[in-house]
């Protein structure tokens, strides 16, 4: 159903509105469809150009398909060991049960997983998990999700708008207080005319904010609408301080700066160097992980060979601490050229190895770095990859604290608590995404009458979106993303100090400041400055939240390491931080929170 709001607005109205296009975007609108659900899926690029496609190593889930001591119960520990237990203990649970069956239902769909000599899907080792768990199809595991979704929500006839940017969230108001979602107002990208979507549910599947930072695997998307979005609804968020620095994104040359170096090459048996030819990541095992990780080289090579016998080599650690040991390495002289280490996997494997396994690695270092990893090592180093904090939602539904709010995939929070293990984000993204389009149409289904928009809420949301042509000043919408990215960069990035916390709260506040006097010119077709002007609304907000909380935390705990409180704090592990948008709609709020207490029978999984 579609007619026009009043200023000529476009209007659409569907039962679920699903924001967001990639593997928890997807997933969930073919969940709802499939309840019964009228379905729309808009997006801020095109389809097929999610974050999901990045993804390449492979989905975790315990199949058992190379090891059949595998199962759920090992990868939850895992999942809650990388987390530093943190993690919401009933997602990490359902991740990692349901997630074969989820993988299953991909390759019924179509998905083209790569075989074992027995013919069942094969599976790759990957940081942080105890077997190898990871269903791949070579490095391009992300891009054939993306395909066998799309392809699925393409045979089902669901709406897709794509080009098109949700600047606000619309509630149907009550005098109880007891705010409801009714829909989202957006724009179209290419002729900057607004839609109103007319929906009592809203499913967030807008992935991170990564473009918040100066090096990032992130592309242009990743500005944190999802999370903004949600504040501004009346939703929470947690764990914002874990903020995950992938160890291995390509230095050189500048114009790739960050742009990420799949796990699967050490995974593979790629090596770490640093610039005295020296394999450093056995001087940096911590103490936790000894039992479970190789000591010397020998060991660590007789692993490849035999898995099952031989302790894991130190560069299939958990992420975080994989990226502290490179940048220590950095810190202390040792490092590349261009300000990186080597990853080696060409003294390793062979060039038809390689080229089978890392295809995509192949290609996106030869053309973009001149650099043949089949015959020379790679020059890489930590780039700001994802976010760990999110919206705080239900386990169950993925329902936040807003009615007819729900998020999955990136842009919530809970399931990766203080660290993410590598492979997990795909399976996230299928098993959660499933669960809240479930739980998104069901809740619709039961409305006795759908929420109201109020016309007076629309006219606000189009002042906002219009505001910065209203302006006299003389602020660039450019000038302050690079002055917030450098800002973010020295100050919140992969080490942390107090006092530098506290400088980057005193820069958001001028950032918001200069951003009050941003202006942009021209109209509003094809307008890529007013774009980023939305959008600066957006990082400023979750900057806020990630220094804020990262100030407060006073330990180091997975992707959040302080230089001033450099161990983790056992009174800090028993809460979490929750955040949400103040009274006067200025900044946060934070408190805290403890976290829901495992039961016995899971608490057994960790007493080893």
């Amino acid at each position: 159903m579609s007619g026009e709001a009043p200023g000529g607005i476009e209007r659409r109205q569907y039962d679920v509105v699903v924001i967001g296009a990639g593997g928890s975007g997807l997933r969930a609108a073919i969940a709802a469809h499939e309840a019964g659900a009228n379905v729309a899926v808009v997006c801020k690029s095109l389809l097929g150009k999610a974050h999901t496609v990045m993804a390449e190593g492979g989905a975790a889930a315990a199949m058992g398909n190379l090891y059949p001591e595998d199962n759920w119960q090992v990868h939850f520990r895992d999942t809650m060991r990388g987390g530093k237990m943190l993690n919401n203990w009933r997602m990490a649970q359902l991740h990692a049960q349901e997630a074969p069956e989820r993988v299953m239902e991909l390759e019924d769909w179509g998905a083209l997983f790569d075989r074992t000599a027995d013919g069942l899907i094969s599976q790759r080792d990957f940081g942080g998990h105890r077997y190898a768990r990871l269903a791949h199809i070579g490095d391009r595991t992300g891009l054939e999700m993306i395909r066998t979704l799309q392809q699925r929500l393409v045979a089902l006839g669901i709406d897709v708008f794509m080009e098109c940017t949700v600047t606000d969230l619309l509630l149907s108001r009550s005098e109880a207080g007891d705010n409801a979602i009714a829909g989202a107002f957006a724009y179209w990208r290419e002729s900057g005319r607004f839609i109103v979507f007319d929906a009592p549910s809203v499913v967030l599947a807008t992935g991170g904010f990564g473009k918040a930072w100066k090096v990032t695997s992130n592309s242009w998307e990743y500005t944190g609408d999802g999370h903004a979005l949600a504040l501004r609804a009346g939703a929470t968020l947690i764990n914002m301080e874990f903020v995950q620095f992938h160890p291995t994104g390509m230095v050189w040359p500048p114009s790739v700066k960050g742009l990420l170096v799949t796990e699967s090459v050490r995974g593979d048996g790629g090596i770490l160097k640093n610039s005295e030819g020296k394999r450093f990541m056995f001087d940096h095992i911590p103490e936790y992980f000894r039992k479970e990780t190789a000591e010397s080289i020998e060991e660590a090579d007789r692993w490849y060979d035999d898995k099952k016998n031989n302790r894991r080599p130190p560069e299939l650690l958990p992420r975080d601490e994989v990226a502290r040991a490179i940048n220590a390495e950095i810190k202390a002289g040792r490092g590349s050229p261009h300000g990186g280490v080597f990853l080696d996997i060409a003294s390793r494997r062979t060039p038809e190895f390689i080229r089978k396994r890392l295809p995509s690695m192949y290609h996106q270092f030869k053309e973009l770095a001149d650099v043949d990893i089949t015959a020379e090592p790679m020059e890489i180093g930590p780039t700001c990859h994802y976010a760990m904090g999110g919206i705080e939602v239900d386990p169950e539904t993925e329902l936040s604290v807003v009615p007819g709010l729900y998020a999955v995939g990136e842009c919530s929070g809970g399931m990766h608590g203080s660290n993410r293990l590598g492979g997990n984000s795909l399976s996230d993204l299928i098993v959660f995404g499933r669960r809240a389009g479930d739980a998104a149409a069901s809740y619709a289904a039961g409305l006795a009458s759908r929420p109201q928009i109020s016309d007076d809420d629309v006219a606000a949301a189009q002042a906002s979106a219009l505001a910065p042509f209203e302006v006299e000043g003389a602020e660039n919408p450019y000038t302050i993303q690079q002055d917030l990215q450098q800002a973010m960069n020295d100050l919140v990035g992969i080490i942390r100090e107090g006092a530098e916390l506290e400088r980057a709260l005193e820069e958001v506040d001028r950032l918001k400041e200069r951003a009050a006097r941003m202006s942009v010119e021209g109209n509003r077709q094809y307008n890529p400055g007013w774009h980023l002007a939305i959008d600066l609304r957006n990082m400023l907000l979750v900057g806020e939240c990630v220094a804020k909380a990262a100030l407060a935390r006073e330990e180091s705990r997975g992707g959040h390491t302080r230089n001033d409180h450099p161990g983790p704090n056992p009174e800090w592990g028993s809460k979490n931080l929750v955040l949400r948008l103040n009274a006067e709609g200025t900044g946060v709020d934070m408190t805290e929170q403890a976290i829901p207490a495992m039961p016995d029978e899971l608490k057994k999984f960790f007493e080893e």
